[in-house]
């Protein structure tokens, strides 16, 4: 099975409660997708880069707006220079977390709309 980026920042993000945590196999197939991006930690995480903090304040609000629209919330961490993005869903295993697709949809997202800027 073949994982696009376009298709995955297509696909609606929906509620995870429940459902199994991917396993390292899908996690693996899905990150083939996102450049960059790489799995550490239990996260889904990648650092993009911006030339001064004006850039790096509005790609925040563009990733603020994505999670927004698709309820699903990353950790980030915010710098002059850079930011930090690291995804996992809490509510996958019954509640002891994990990756789910919901990670992939917006990671995939934030690509397609750090490609615009």
């Amino acid at each position: 099975m073949l994982v696009n980026l376009q298709a995955l920042a297509q696909l609606p993000a929906e509620p995870q409660h429940g459902n199994s945590a991917f396993t390292q196999e899908q996690i693996e197939l899905h990150l083939r997708a996102l450049p960059g991006w790489r799995f550490a930690d239990g996260q889904v995480r990648k650092r993009f880069t911006f030339k001064n903090y004006y850039e790096t304040m509005a790609f925040v609000n563009v990733v603020a707006a994505i999670a927004h629209a698709t309820d699903h919330h990353p950790d980030l961490s915010v710098r002059y220079g850079h930011v930090d993005i690291a995804f996992n869903t809490h509510d996958v295993e019954h509640g002891q977390g994990g990756i789910s697709l919901n990670d992939f949809i917006c990671a995939a997202r934030i690509e397609v709309a750090h490609a615009l800027t």
